[in-house]
């Protein structure tokens, strides 16, 4: 602070110092005017220029001092008092331009609290019709399509059902409700619900669970289960899918293993970044590359650890592990 202060004052210290030679260059014209009455002079007058310079800097530099330690935040409470005109042009322009970021954030926020509400009052709409277009999808008795139509309607309930999800995980932490759940029953039910597809494929399930219960919102669990289980089904042909849970190190960790196409060792760091689909497969329009982001932001909220091991052309592994019972604390809602 004290060299940015001798830098913004550096004119001063100038016009000081020219002054200052210029009356030695007159004292040395001017054969009357003695030269020790000057040196003292000289000497005096630095001094006092010297303290005036440490005054002014604990004065004038008070106010950008607070202001550089001041917290990044929208609370006019925190902006130092001014003294100097200066200042307060500096203060006011601050507090004008908080109030009118305020202004236009609140605006903001509420038409994007509008939104969200639109929206999810829209899928909640549509899936009356898709309840009714399953209903009489049952009652169709050529099965060739009656399993085209079955899938197709399974793609637009999950797409629903995850831009639901979307919009209602930046407020996840205020719909949580952490309780043992069997993992188990949450497994089998995202299995059944996915059955259709899965014989379309010819894919059949193994299960090995040496734990079933876990400390997790089973909601939220289930949409995890969901993204992950939808993934395995999509890239695997006439495979079985494996699943798996087993208890490690006091944490229970839970591994979905398929045997489709796997992921590419380049592409594995990115795979849960929103967005990201794949450079191996560029050319696929199907994926939408927020499942797994989606899944990752909602484990990250239950304090799930979700990793991937892939070999490409061998198959991926998903792998959850769930925190110890302490780490639950820090959870709103439990």
């Amino acid at each position: 602070m004290f060299r940015k202060y001798i830098r913004e004052r550096l004119s001063w210290i100038l016009l000081f110092v020219f002054l200052q030679v210029l009356a030695a260059f007159v004292v040395y014209m001017d054969a009357a005017i003695s030269l020790k009455p000057f040196l003292y002079y000289t000497f005096l007058s630095a001094i006092i220029f010297t303290g005036f310079i440490m005054i002014r800097y604990q004065k004038e530099t008070r106010f950008y001092r607070e202001l550089t330690q001041r917290e990044e935040n929208l609370d006019l409470s925190s902006i130092p008092e001014s003294d100097s005109p200066f200042e307060k042009i500096i203060e006011s322009g601050m507090v004008s331009q908080t109030e009118r970021f305020k202004q236009e954030y609140t605006y903001n926020w509420t038409l994007l609290e509008q939104e969200k509400d639109e929206l999810l009052s829209w899928i909640h709409e549509v899936k009356t019709p898709l309840t009714a277009m399953h209903l009489m999808i049952d009652r169709i008795d050529d099965q060739n399509l009656k399993s085209a139509l079955t899938y197709e309607w399974l793609r637009i309930h999950l797409l629903l059902d995850q831009q639901l999800h979307q919009k209602r995980i930046p407020s996840m932490e205020n719909d949580l409700f952490i309780e043992m759940i069997n993992l188990e029953d949450i497994l089998f039910s995202e299995i059944k619900s996915l059955q259709s597809w899965c014989m379309q494929k010819g894919i059949g399930f193994e299960m090995e669970m040496k734990e079933t219960e876990a400390l997790s919102d089973a909601k939220w669990f289930s949409f995890i289960i969901r993204q992950l289980l939808t993934n395995a089904v999509k890239y695997s042909v006439e495979s079985d899918i494996m699943i798996s849970c087993s208890q490690y190190d006091g944490k229970i960790s839970l591994r979905i293993q398929d045997f489709g196409r796997g992921i590419d060792q380049r592409d594995l760091p990115r795979i849960f970044e929103k967005g990201f689909t794949s450079t191996s497969n560029h050319h696929e329009n199907a994926a939408t590359g927020m499942g797994l982001y989606l899944a990752k932001k909602a484990a990250e909220q239950l304090k799930i650890q979700i990793h991937a091991e892939s070999c490409l052309g061998k198959g991926t592994t998903m792998i959850l592990v769930f925190p110890a019972r302490n780490d639950f604390v820090s959870i709103t809602g439990m």
